[in-house]
């Protein structure tokens, strides 16, 4: 059975739609990743004594930190970054899913037609 021109353009869309949600999802849960990995350093930061050493990771170094407030601030904005981040990722992720959901509605009837006239 051959596909028509169209047909064959829809499935390759198909497919591309697929991979661009694949890479949605994966970038998603690597945010989400690190959301979680800034949830566990601040609250182990607010169970630090008050004197108590604080380092911060600056590429391949550990930098000595006494501005515990202030490092507490910076975690909370990239948190807040990451996670308005996930929210638009998880919004185009939706889209891609409802159109690789119509299309694939599209190639099935099409295919169930052109399987019918043969």
């Amino acid at each position: 059975m051959e596909m028509n021109e169209e047909l064959q353009g829809k499935m390759m869309q198909f497919q591309q739609l697929q991979q661009q949600v694949q890479v949605l999802a994966s970038q998603k849960y690597q945010i989400d990743m690190q959301v979680s990995e800034i949830e566990k350093t601040l609250e182990e930061l607010g169970k630090a004594k008050k004197d108590a050493p604080i380092y911060k990771s600056i590429g391949s170094l550990l930098i000595r930190n006494d501005d515990k407030e202030g490092l507490v601030k910076e975690l909370e904005e990239q948190k807040e970054t990451l996670e308005v981040r996930v929210k638009t990722l998880e919004k185009q992720e939706k889209v891609m899913r409802e159109q690789h959901q119509s299309l694939q509605d599209e190639l099935t009837q099409a295919l169930q037609d052109q399987q019918q006239t043969t």
